[in-house]
């Protein structure tokens, strides 16, 4: 670890601050109504000339690192507003930067860290790689020497997610078993000769799923996964075993594999890593960057002293990885983020056959499931601003607002309260862009009120071709949250639905839900006489287009549970390739009107009221759409008004739709659409 970066002792801490209160204090005047109202620190790029940490941190003699601009911003804002300015370059971290209530603004002031003006500052918790040289002549390969001591599933090469070594299987290449499978095909007997076989991963696309397991060992035909990664993913629903569409299947992470360009391979023994090139890319001169971390910005208290009162703007966040998938454990995800870890107390020895598609064992799993933790996370917090940031290369989600407390680094989840998002761009990272909410029972009924997400705007951000390599993830998810606004935003280019709000089936809802009763997911949980705290959440003007183009069951905007007071509307949603809204399981209580849905591959509006769910008491009203099929919503029946919706051509589009259509997305200050 850099030592500049490093965190200090205890003693060297106060001694710091002791010396830093002087120095500053000192200089400012004796009489509190003259102190000035703000004050500013400016920060150079890791590696810039006459940067000094012992420097009074200005443009002319600049600070050297982020950590010691907020040491003494922890000082200053004890006096006023406090800027922390970040001069343009990379400002690579070797440790992440933690914001809690130590750092946060006092008395009405704000704490700013943001772009120096002209500025385009990159915060990076990657490595540059240089020096290549030719490996393998005939294969193309090159390598360059990294060290040792540590892993990464990403690698980013001129701004682009590299992919990481891989074979693809046929179905029939492989016949699945308890344990893992076995090679129906000889020609791929080889691998069993391969080195560091704990390394190489079985990835499995499935219908709604993306998952991820690691191999044990490769004996002749025969292939053992790892545990309990290969039990999670075989359990439940779109398993492994009993998927709900056809499955592609590869194999990762192995040198052997690595014959594409645009692929690579990291020997974490030898510290060496491989890449071969796309056509035409000279590794002289490309960026490479090697990720070390998994997160950058840690923004979070207690309940009892949160976080609050900080601004990040105009900056870009990148260069991080997520190894939780390369565990053990896997990556057996169930829906938008959330997977199953550890070993399951109440899965069956037969589960493999039994749970296949389901069984009562599994629902005991639901209120432990994990989040996918962000690269930049905010939880017990209260009065946080992002605005016209960059996410962009991470290796999980970008932005995390109250999650589960397992998807935090602090160790609190939950408690996000007045933050707003806007402006930001996300793009080309692993996972999703903004979730808010998280899974387990006390996002939907906290134990300590304090814990609700409450009063958030997304707002005016483009989230776009994310979700690279966690496909089940969505564009902007909201799970559970009060008074929850996401507005004017521009979602593109997904492989899974652009907006999904809600969780839980229905299942956590007042009364139950019958479907549940008879799963055995009661015997569980208690059935909840009081709602959740999923209730005026607001998805109003927002621009969609060119999602679900991967995976399936899922669609522009996506439902789960009742949001009372809900609405869906003045939303634009096109070229999706299955639904327009689909309200999945247990939706109710919302309204969606004056929404326009051209060109969706299928129904532009669709309730899953199959079985015993009790969706419904939907208002459908004055919405526009160029598929006619409309399923599961009926004027009149299950508590759904269905009136007044108008079906068009892309050739002959009405008036009132073309201005929905004119107004919906991202704009910038002046209302024109935002440029790339």
């Amino acid at each position: 670890m850099h030592s500049l970066l490093a965190r200090p002792t205890r003693t060297s801490v106060v001694a710091t601050a002791a010396t830093l209160a002087t120095g500053l204090l000192a200089a400012l005047p004796s009489d509190a109504h003259a102190a000035p109202k703000g004050y500013r620190l400016v920060v150079a790029p890791t590696g810039a000339p006459r940067a000094s940490d012992h420097g009074p941190g200005t443009v002319s003699r600049p600070l050297k690192t982020l950590a010691e601009a907020q040491r003494r911003a922890r000082v200053l804002a004890a006096r006023g507003d406090v800027t922390v300015n970040l001069l343009g370059g990379t400002h690579r971290l070797t440790s992440p930067l933690r914001f809690g209530a130590a750092d946060s603004g006092r008395d009405g002031h704000t704490v700013t860290w943001k772009a120096a003006p002209g500025a385009k500052p990159v915060v990076s918790g990657a490595e540059p790689v240089t020096d290549w040289e030719l490996d393998d002549p005939d294969k193309g390969i090159y390598k360059a020497q990294v060290g040792t001591g540590f892993d990464t599933r990403q690698l980013y090469v001129d701004g682009v997610p590299a992919q990481r070594a891989r074979l693809a299987l046929n179905r029939s290449d492989i016949s699945l078993n308890p344990t893992g499978f076995t090679f129906d095909n000889p020609d791929l007997d080889h691998l069993a000769t391969l080195p560091d076989q704990k390394r190489i991963e079985l990835q499995a696309m499935l219908s709604f799923t993306n998952r991820f397991a690691p191999v044990e060992s490769i004996s002749g035909s025969r292939v053992v996964m790892q545990q309990p990664a290969w039990d999670n993913n075989t359990y439940g629903y779109d398993t492994i075993q009993s998927p709900f569409r056809t499955p592609t299947f590869w194999l990762l992470n192995s040198k052997s594999f690595l014959d594409e360009p645009g692929e690579w391979y990291l020997d974490t023994t030898a510290g060496t890593l491989y890449y071969k090139p796309l056509e035409g890319q000279d590794l002289e001169s490309a960026q490479v960057e090697l990720p070390r971390m998994e997160t950058l910005l840690e923004v979070g208290g207690t309940y009892d002293e949160p976080a609050h009162d900080l601004r990040f703007q105009k900056m870009a966040f990148t260069g991080t990885t997520w190894l939780h998938p390369s565990s053990p454990n896997g990556y057996a995800n169930q829906q938008t983020g959330a997977f199953i870890t550890g070993v399951q107390p109440h899965r069956p020895a037969d589960a493999f056959t039994s749970c296949a598609v389901g069984c009562k064992g599994f629902e005991g799993a639901r209120n432990n499931w994990a989040q996918a933790p962000a690269a930049v996370q905010v939880s017990a917090a209260d009065g946080i601003t992002f605005a016209d940031n960059r996410f962009v290369n991470l290796g999980s989600v970008g932005l995390g607002i109250g999650n589960d407390a397992n998807a935090h680094a602090t160790g609190v989840g939950l408690g996000a309260q007045n933050i707003s998002v806007t402006g930001n761009t996300f793009t080309a990272s692993a996972g999703g862009g903004i979730v808010v909410g998280g899974v387990r029972p006390d996002a939907h009924h906290p134990s300590d009120e304090r814990m609700t997400n409450r009063d958030i705007l997304i707002g005016n951000n483009r989230i776009f071709s994310t979700a690279l390599e966690y496909l089940d993830q969505d564009g902007i998810f909201a799970s559970y949250a009060t008074r929850l606004t996401i507005e004017h935003n521009d979602v593109s280019d997904m492989p899974y639905s652009g907006i999904g709000i809600g969780y839980g089936w229905g299942a956590n809802d007042p009364g139950g839900s019958p479907e549940y009763i008879a799963r055995g997911l009661y015997d569980f949980q208690p059935i909840y006489d009081t709602p959740t705290t999923l209730t005026e959440l607001h998805v109003v003007g927002n621009h969609v287009s060119d999602v679900v183009h991967t995976l399936f069951d899922a669609g522009c905007i996506y439902t789960l549970s009742a949001n009372p007071k809900g609405t869906i509307k003045e939303n634009f949603c096109e070229k999706s390739g299955q639904l327009g809204l689909y309200f999945d399981e247990g939706s109710r209580y919302m309204t969606a009107n004056r929404n326009v849905f051209l060109n969706t591959a299928s129904q532009w509006a669709h309730a899953n009221n199959q079985n015993s769910n009790l969706t419904g008491d939907q208002t459908l009203i004055g919405n526009y759409a160029t598929n006619p099929n409309i399923t599961g919503l009926v004027d009149g029946e299950r508590g759904n008004v269905v009136r007044d919706n108008t079906i068009f051509t892309s050739g002959n589009i009405p008036a009132e739709a073309r201005e929905i259509m004119s107004n919906a997305g991202a704009a910038d200050p002046k209302r024109g659409r935002i440029e790339e």
